[in-house]
């Protein structure tokens, strides 16, 4: 896509954030856009600072690195938002250029930020991925496991700032959204990261303060 695609494609998004939230008597920034660039190189995420994004997600540490220390240090105000799965190993790489991670997915993870941040402090936020589909083959804490979870990284030198879920492809989402909110409701958290492209509209119905767009903006993964 063209910069001035991508640049027309923002707006547009923004544009239906903006109506849906208004439908659901929401205040419109109460959602964060977060532009997935997963896969995109260098020329597409210049098109989308020129438009003013400033929240990028990505999926994996290593690509990441390769493309967006020179861009965090032309511009400190990107905030750069890890939304694939985090390994043990790559926890220090991962703090070194990630603000917000929306992964957090089990206590030997949550254990391995609480060390490496007790060691060089930093601000962190996090998200705790949950599972609500229970796939074995996602990632995410067992719904049934949540709340022990939640707790006990509420200890945790990081800021716990609310729940994430991918719902499974075949079912409705907005059924995985409601559990989700269920449960961040009775563990008094108020932020939700949840919808994408083709979804995204049905979570902020559901009370989405973090939305991952990426096709939406950016057309097909390369």
């Amino acid at each position: 896509m063209s910069g001035s695609d991508i640049a027309a494609a923002l707006n547009d998004v923004q544009t239906r954030i903006t109506a849906k939230c208004r439908a659901a008597k929401r205040d419109p920034a109460g959602v964060t856009l977060i532009a997935v660039s997963k896969t995109h190189g260098a020329p597409e995420i210049e098109a989308a600072l020129a438009a003013g994004q400033r929240h990028f997600g990505e999926n994996r540490v290593q690509e990441a690195e390769d493309k967006w220390p020179a861009f965090k240090a032309k511009m400190p105000d990107i905030c750069l938002h890890l939304i694939g799965p985090l390994q043990t190993n790559k926890v220090g790489d991962a703090l070194a250029l990630f603000d917000v991670i929306h992964t957090l997915d089990r206590p030997k993870l949550a254990e391995k930020l609480a060390d490496d941040l007790a060691k060089k402090p930093r601000p962190l936020r996090c998200f705790i991925q949950v599972n609500t589909g229970r796939e074995p083959q996602k990632a995410g804490i067992d719904p049934m496991e949540a709340d022990a979870f939640i707790a006990s990284c509420r200890a945790m030198p990081f800021e716990l700032k609310g729940l994430m879920c991918i719902p499974p492809v075949h079912e409705q989402a907005a059924l995985h959204f409601a559990f989700l909110r269920e449960i961040a409701v009775r563990n008094h958290l108020t932020h939700l990261s949840m919808g994408m492209s083709d979804d995204f509209e049905t979570a902020i119905a559901f009370g989405a303060t973090h939305v991952r767009v990426g096709s939406a903006i950016f057309g097909a993964r390369n």
